[in-house]
Parts: structure tokens; C-alpha cells; sequence
């Protein structure tokens, strides 16, 4: 197999794992990531997708729905424990409700492997890799987001990309945390659908409305346990969504 002709120009070294059983794929993107300027690891087996971000720490994970061992969606849920790596999930399945089954564990994007084109695989993962270090590398100096925080119980930490409510931390993936970064930027505001999607894929998205819902619905839940008897992130009918936070004093 050929190296591709082409040079992809990255801007940053980033470390991928790939989770994928079939060899020929697993190769073709390693030499293409190599292209773009990245290092990547292969494993093929489910059960050691786990055991190799915990000792590696990659950048992002490129990961398969159907493997041997644990599949994609128990590796994902899995992840999400303890990590907030950036997850591109590759399927073979075109229908909608197995994406969203994705999103609904925790990943970040997902692409379709039929037909396979490493070329927009490799493009995705640029982009999701500039977004993250985007909000890794803000400063907070000169920056009024930190500040407009600090007498709310919920706190935006864009250095540090975390979020935490009374001190204590909300485990959110990179996607939910730009989610909850745009709603509390602007508290009362409503916001379409396509507005958040701008937000949250702004490079290279192909996610739809529904998927926007389930994002939404995993970041209430996170929010639920800080919130009691509050649904923070309210439906507008035919609009979008608003979020408000409660009254202080209702807060667990």
C-alpha cells in the first residue's frame, strides 16, 4: 500500500489511538495520519482500548463500533468514567438512531465508514483536534469569562477547560462543556438549534438537530444532581433552548 501523495499541514504533533479490527483500514489511516503530522497506535482488540488510553493518554481516539471483545459503545461509556478525550466514532451503520446511540454514551463526532475516505476521516480529526486545543490554550488573562462567573455557583474555567458548580466538578466531555460554555455565556438567551450547532461543530459537521437533542439531554443529566427540582436547560417549543440557573439557595 502506497503512502499518500498528498502532504496534510498540521499544526501541532497530536497522539491518536485507533480502535479498529480490520487491518487494511487500521494501516491506511496510520499512514495518512503520518501525512498530517501525527503519531498514532493501533490496537484491534476491544478489550485493550481501554487499558492503552489509561497509559497513554492520547490525544483523541478514532474508535470502531464492532469489534472483538468489548464493542465501541461499551469502550465509550467505559472512557467517559474517568476521561474527556475527544471520541470520533466510525460506523458502518448509516441508520440515525446508532449514531445517536453514540452521542448518547459520550462521543464527541462520528463518521460513516461507507465509503470509506481516510482523506475526511483525517480532516475531522483536524478539526476536532484545533477545537480542543483552542479551549485548552485560552488565557484567562484579559478575559472576562472567568470574572463574570465568579459570583455563580456554576464556574467556567476555559484554561483549565472544566466546569464545577459550588466548588464541586461537572464531568463533561469537550462537546458538552462548549454546550454549557455558550448557554451560561448568556443566561436567558434562547438559542435555535443551528446556533448551537455552530457552537459545538463548527468545522466539518454533519450532526443533526436530533443529535443537538441528545446532547442536550446528557448534559442535563450531568446538571440534574446540582439542580434539584430544576430543569436548568429549558425546550422552546419551535425555538430552541434557554438556560437558567436557580435560585442559590435550592442548590445541592
Amino acid at each position: 500500500m502506497s503512502t499518500p501523495a498528498f502532504q496534510f499541514e498540521a499544526p501541532k504533533a497530536a497522539d491518536i489511538l485507533i480502535v479498529e479490527d480490520e487491518p487494511k483500514l487500521a494501516e491506511l489511516l496510520q499512514k495518512y495520519l503520518a501525512a498530517a503530522g501525527y503519531t498514532s497506535r493501533h490496537v484491534a482488540h476491544g478489550d485493550d482500548a481501554v487499558p492503552q488510553v489509561q497509559a497513554q493518554k492520547p490525544d483523541l481516539v478514532l474508535l470502531d463500533i464492532m469489534l472483538p471483545g468489548r464493542d465501541g459503545w461499551q469502550i465509550c461509556q467505559e472512557l467517559r468514567r474517568f476521561s474527556d478525550v475527544p471520541i470520533l466514532m466510525l460506523t458502518a451503520r448509516a441508520e440515525e438512531e446508532d449514531r445517536l446511540r453514540g452521542l448518547e454514551l459520550g462521543a464527541d463526532d462520528y463518521i460513516s465508514k461507507t465509503p470509506f475516505s481516510p482523506r475526511e476521516i483525517v480532516a475531522r480529526v483536524k478539526a476536532m483536534l484545533r477545537r480542543s486545543r483552542r479551549e485548552q490554550e485560552v488565557s484567562t488573562e484579559g478575559s472576562d469569562d472567568n470574572a463574570a462567573f465568579s459570583s455563580s455557583p456554576l464556574q467556567i474555567d476555559d484554561a483549565r477547560h472544566q466546569a464545577s458548580i459550588n466548588g464541586a466538578p461537572v464531568n463533561l466531555t469537550p462537546l458538552e462543556f462548549r454546550l454549557l460554555k455558550a448557554f451560561a455565556a448568556a443566561p436567558g438567551q434562547v438559542f435555535s438549534r443551528d446556533q448551537l450547532l455552530n457552537h459545538v461543530h463548527d468545522e466539518y459537521r454533519s450532526v443533526t438537530d436530533r443529535a443537538i437533542d441528545t446532547h442536550i439531554k446528557n448534559l442535563r443529566r450531568k446538571l440534574e444532581p446540582f439542580f434539584p427540582g430544576h430543569n436548568a436547560i429549558q425546550a422552546i417549543y419551535g425555538v430552541g433552548y434557554v438556560f437558567e440557573l436557580p435560585p442559590a439557595d435550592t442548590l445541592a
